[in-house]
């Protein structure tokens, strides 16, 4: 089954999954339902489903997507892991991932380890047992966003790997040092020929998560301009009759205003004030029409814009005199 395919595509995700005997309707359904998600997310242009042939004995999933930043955002966005947890009675140990591109660098929106084992045949079902334990130890951890388990392909890869993923690097940090961690690691004592990376972009995108905390594809370049906008014009406003009393050079006063400005909109102005107020804008719902929501979107921003004007001209010209 293919939907919604267009050409041009330039990322292809190819995932295997071997599926439990007698599971095989309930797991097709569950994988179409996955892909009428995926068609919700930005770039996509097709699913496909393979059944098992004498040669490939895994149901294979093919992903296709404009852009290697939004095949990445679809596969490791919460809905697709919500989507895992609630199928994997119906396979039977991990899946396969192979990413092709001829575009750029992936860009990931959380912080991501990646661990790959090299695990002896006789030690295979004491190392699954294993990243079981693991992954319900990570599961209670604060900020954790899932985890996937891919088993070696056989001519492309001999190591299993191993992807988590945290919301942010503080809260990786806090799982990596942990007693349980280290406990886990002491029990799986044989498996630790291993090596491990991690891939963080978590600050590096004010724009990276929804309000409850899932990652998401970023909005386009004309709407992230605006939403900065939005934020920065009473930050800098602020910050500027903060700082006035000090009266400070022009030059010391930028460098410092700007300093306070680029932490204030990152941990306040824009998870608190920004994405909030314009986030059905930002992240219209599958469901609205584009044109009642870019309206409505344009009336929030030229409101708020309007307000902090309004505000900063009684502030600075009614009841303190400033330039």
């Amino acid at each position: 089954m293919e939907t919604g395919e267009r050409a041009g595509d330039t990322a292809t995700v190819i995932i295997g999954q071997r599926v439990r005997p007698g599971s095989e309707g309930a797991y097709k359904a569950w994988q179409e339902e996955i892909n009428v998600a995926a068609s919700h997310y930005a770039g996509f242009l097709g699913a496909q489903i393979t059944a098992p042939t004498a040669v490939q004995p895994d149901w294979v999933v093919i992903y296709r997507f404009d852009s290697v930043a939004n095949v990445q955002a679809w596969i490791n966005s919460g809905t697709r892991q919500d989507w895992l947890d609630r199928g994997q009675h119906y396979l039977e140990g991990p899946s396969t991932q192979q990413v092709i591109t001829g575009g750029s660098r992936p860009t990931d929106q959380l912080v991501t380890v990646v661990v790959t084992h090299r695990v002896k045949p006789e030690n295979i079902d004491g190392f699954l047992e294993w990243q079981d334990r693991m992954r319900a130890a990570e599961r209670k951890f604060e900020g954790f966003r899932g985890t996937e388990l891919f088993r070696p392909i056989e001519g492309v890869q001999d190591e299993w790997t191993a992807l988590y993923r945290y919301d942010n690097a503080a809260n990786l940090f806090t799982w990596l040092t942990s007693h349980t961690r280290q406990q886990l690691l002491a029990e799986g004592e044989r498996f630790h020929e291993f090596s491990s990376r991690t891939v963080d972009n978590s600050f590096g995108s004010w724009f990276a998560f929804d309000e409850k905390g899932n990652e998401t594809p970023p909005p386009s370049d004309v709407k992230t301009s605006v939403a900065v906008w939005v934020g920065l014009y009473p930050t800098i406003v602020l910050l500027a009759l903060a700082l006035s009393p000090l009266k400070m050079p022009l030059w010391l006063g930028l460098l410092i205003g700007n300093l306070l400005s680029s932490f204030t909109m990152t941990f306040v102005t824009m998870p608190y004030y920004v994405n909030p107020l314009l986030k059905n804008w930002l992240r219209p719902p599958a469901d609205t029409p584009e044109t009642s929501t870019n309206l409505r979107g344009i009336a929030i921003v030229a409101g708020a814009i309007m307000f902090w004007a309004v505000v900063f001209y009684l502030v600075t010209r009614q009841f303190w005199t400033l330039p």
